[in-house]
This record gives structure tokens, sequence and C-alpha cells, in this order.
């Protein structure tokens, strides 16, 4: 690797990690309490723990946050537009968990509940502030697809997991059209939201649930960068061409299922019992996908031997 290919495996200092590294620790507080709240807080909301969902989304935004903090040590330069983007997703994050809670304490839903002036207020102001994390994580894309001092199989991985990340915030829309049963929305579709769902996770295990796809979108951000990360670390195994070409497979498989799986969730099948269409559509993906790195490292190895 040349100097400008190092596998970067610090957060070095760049202007907007540090407020990301305190919003993460503001959520490992949050993660906290919420755990103390499953133990000492008997309630249910909607079926559910009541701490159960922030407990959820504190580990959700731990992952997200350290994560997005170390893309953003990466990028050359731009440290304003660093700086903003660090600095609005952890404040907007951390708001979302403190309404979240608060909610909780109040005894209600936080999600698609307009059924008091105050409610659709929070929900709104939730609404807000994640489409603000939305246009940070489009922003670091851009930056990130902008970069070119990452080595190349990271960045394909880097650049693919932000991608499919910011698709998997923009799914949440559908849950925002859902408006069959609750005009301001739901995830669960063709019911209301709660019954019986998947332990821990909560999926509905009766009907579509749109969270599914939603977050297997989300975590494509930690799944192929690390892949790619992985690859480059066994660099001597795998020649960079074909290490690109896994990368850019796999992402395209990871978008294909979180496409999939929101289209099983809009039909109304729970994510355990997809119907002979999605089982057809998923096959096919694997299909696809195998016969893509087949293909690929194929050509590869033959331009090499040639």
């Amino acid at each position: 690797m040349t100097t400008t290919q190092r596998l970067p495996v610090t957060l070095p200092g760049r202007p907007g990690r540090s407020i990301l590294a305190v919003g993460a620790a503001l959520s490992v507080l949050a993660l906290v309490v919420a755990l103390i709240g499953l133990v000492v807080d008997g309630r249910t909301i909607t079926g559910a723990p009541a701490w159960l969902k922030p407990a959820k989304f504190g580990i959700s935004m731990v992952l997200y946050s350290l994560t997005l903090a170390w893309l953003l040590s990466l990028v050359s330069g731009h440290r304003v537009v660093v700086r903003v983007i660090g600095w609005v997703t952890a404040i907007c994050l951390t708001g979302e968990l403190v309404l979240i809670d608060l909610q909780v304490v109040r005894g209600t839903t936080s999600h698609f509940n307009s059924s008091t002036a105050f409610d659709g207020a929070v929900f709104s102001a939730m609404g807000m502030m994640i489409s603000l994390v939305f246009f940070g994580c489009v922003g670091a894309c851009v930056l990130l697809v902008r970069e070119r001092t990452l080595d190349p199989t990271l960045g394909a991985g880097i650049r693919a997991g932000l991608f499919v990340s910011a698709l998997g915030m923009a799914e949440a829309g559908l849950m925002l059209a859902n408006g069959s049963i609750n005009p301001s929305g739901a995830h669960t579709v063709g019911a209301a939201d709660g019954g019986p769902g998947l332990p821990v996770v909560g999926w509905s295990t009766q009907h579509g649930d749109l969270r599914v796809a939603h977050f297997v979108g989300l975590h494509a951000l930690q799944v192929l960068p690390l892949l790619a990360w992985l690859l480059v670390r066994h660099r001597r195994s795998w020649p960079e061409p074909i290490r690109i070409i896994l990368v850019r497979v796999a992402a395209a498989g990871w978008l294909g299922l979180v496409v999939i799986l929101a289209w099983q969730a809009e039909r109304g099948l729970p994510l355990l019992h997809p119907d002979a269409m999605i089982a057809a559509a998923l096959t096919a993906l694997g299909v696809t996908v195998a016969v893509g790195v087949g293909v690929g490292v194929g050509v590869v190895l033959g331009a090499l031997v040639s």
C-alpha cells in the first residue's frame, strides 16, 4: 500500500469526532437508564416492556455515533462541514433519546403518536431531528465519495455502507405513509402497532413490519465497511480487484435484501412467513450474488493469469 492508502484503524483527532464521542457516551448513559427501567419498571407500552424501546435505541445510537465518528475522521479537509455534521448528529440523536425517555415516563408511545397536542409536538420534533441526521449521513457520503486518500477496497465498503444506510433511514417514510390504521403512521402493516412479536426486536409475527428493512438498511453502515476492512487485512490472499468486486457484490446484495424486506412488509407478510413470491425473490437474490462473485472473481483471475 502507498502512504495515501493506509488502512485506518484509529480515530485521529478530527473536528466533529469529539462531540460524537460525547453523544455516544450519553447514549450509553441512556442505555443504562433503560436497562435499569427494564428491571424495576413492570409497565408495558403497546404490549412490550416500557423501557425496551429506549434500550434498543440506545444501542443503535451508540453504534451509529461511533461509526460516524470513525468515518468523519477519514475526511481530509472540509473541517467546517465535518464539524457541522458531527454536532448536528450528536445533538439530534441525544434529543431523540431524551424525547423517547420522556414519553416512556409519561406512559405513552413516542412514535406515530398524535393523540394530544403535546404528543404530536414530540413526534414532530423527533421527525425533524431524525431528518437532520439523515441529511448528515448524506453529507458524510458525499464527502467520502470525494475522498481520495482511502484504500480503494475500504473506500468502496464505506461509500456503499453510507448509501445503503441512508436508504434504510429513508425507508422510514413508508412508516409515515402507512396510515390505514393510524393517520400518523405505523410500522406494522395491516394492524395496529403492538401485538405478538419476535423476542427483543419485537417485529410482528403476524403482520408485515417495516422496521425489519429499516434495521437491516441502517446497519449496512457497520457491516459493509467491516467486510472491506477484513478483506484489506487479508490482502495477501485477495488481490485488490477481487476485494473491490467482493465488496461491491456484497453491497448490491445487501441493498437488494433491504428492498425485498420492505416489499415483504408492504405486502403484510411477517419476516418469518414469506410467501412464494418473496421466497423466489430471496432465492434469485442469493443466486445473483453468488453468480456475481463467481463471474467477477473469474474475470479478474483470468486477466491476472493472462
